[in-house]
């Protein structure tokens, strides 16, 4: 029996709901340095220390209680380099426990020296997905780092790259919104690899400018027919939950990629630094407000089953 069985039935919204897009952790069961030891001063969303303590799936169900979520993508979440693969097979122990996450993604460098070792042993396990995993980035719209070791232009990180194809793996791009168009340069390169844009491109600067950038980033993507993207992450940094541009760029990012190409996720535990599962629900409900019931179903769980081939069967 899966946690998911004991949620009560909704009160209110009553589509299920599948997460694209959580983390759990357990600090006694191995090491998160930036939730421990290594804490993360630059962290994109500002102060995160509330969310350094363990988070189980009896802590995500509470979480999501009120809503029909009927499955789950455990996304990486800052492992110890040298125990990528033992968090996943820490989550096999958890989905046989509770039944949960449904299935996952990993992690790897992919300039790491032993990147093929890790992701054969990702590959073993029968919940794995995809990777996760963050090429070197430039610190704002105004700097360039393209062609340095570790960024997506970069040899070594391209090899290892296209060794996901050979796994069926697919990957979670995790880049800031100005190098999304260096995103779509790399998924031309690479079609026979399924990506999915995290975190609604990390659109941070609502300006008219940083959205005109962000856009393009989008656009670019939506042309790459092995692209999605994950409508997750509205939060800003020190908290701040802007609901009318929140309302935007979901509205925005889905009519450039359409029905079926967008997906749901929470990011719990992370986001409950701006808001809980239902505000995140209720911006996607105003975002989406126009489109059909059939859109809807597909945004909120049959785009992800398909994406992450989830043994998940709904009507």
């Amino acid at each position: 029996m899966s946690l998911f069985d004991t949620l009560p039935a909704p009160q209110g919204f009553s589509l299920p709901i599948v997460d694209s897009h959580h983390h759990l952790w357990d600090l006694s069961a191995g090491r998160y340095p930036t939730k421990q030891d290594q804490y993360d001063n630059n962290f994109f969303l500002g102060d995160y220390r509330k969310i350094c303590r363990d988070y189980l799936p009896a802590d995500y169900v509470r979480d999501v209680t009120g809503f029909k979520v009927v499955g789950s993508v455990h996304i990486q979440a800052g492992r110890a380099p040298d125990e990528q693969v033992a968090e996943t097979e820490w989550l096999e122990t958890v989905n046989r426990q509770h039944g949960l996450p449904c299935v996952m993604v990993g992690h790897v460098t992919f300039t790491q020296p032993d990147c093929a070792e890790v992701l054969a042993g990702h590959a073993r396990s029968p919940l794995m997905r995809g990777i996760r995993s963050r090429p070197v980035t430039s610190s704002g719209p105004n700097e360039s780092v393209a062609g340095a070791p570790g960024t997506m232009q970069d040899d070594h990180w391209r090899r290892n790259f296209a060794l996901l194809e050979k796994h069926g793996m697919s990957w979670d791009m995790r880049i800031p919104y100005w190098h999304l168009v260096e995103g779509a340069e790399v998924a031309r390169s690479f079609p026979g690899i399924p990506m999915v844009v995290n975190h609604t491109g990390l659109p941070l600067d609502r300006s008219e400018e940083g959205l005109v950038i962000w856009r393009r980033g989008l656009e670019a993507l939506a042309d790459c027919p092995n692209v999605i993207i994950k409508l997750s992450e509205l939060g800003l940094p020190h908290g701040k939950w802007d609901i009318p541009s929140n309302v935007r760029v979901v509205r925005e990012a889905a009519a450039i990629f359409g029905a079926d190409r967008i997906i749901f996720g929470s990011n719990l535990p992370v986001s409950t630094l701006s808001t809980d599962f239902g505000g995140i629900v209720d911006v996607m409900l105003e975002a989406l407000q126009a489109e059909t019931p059939e859109t809807l179903a597909k945004f909120f769980a049959h785009n992800a089953i398909r994406f992450y081939r989830m043994p998940i069967q709904l009507p």
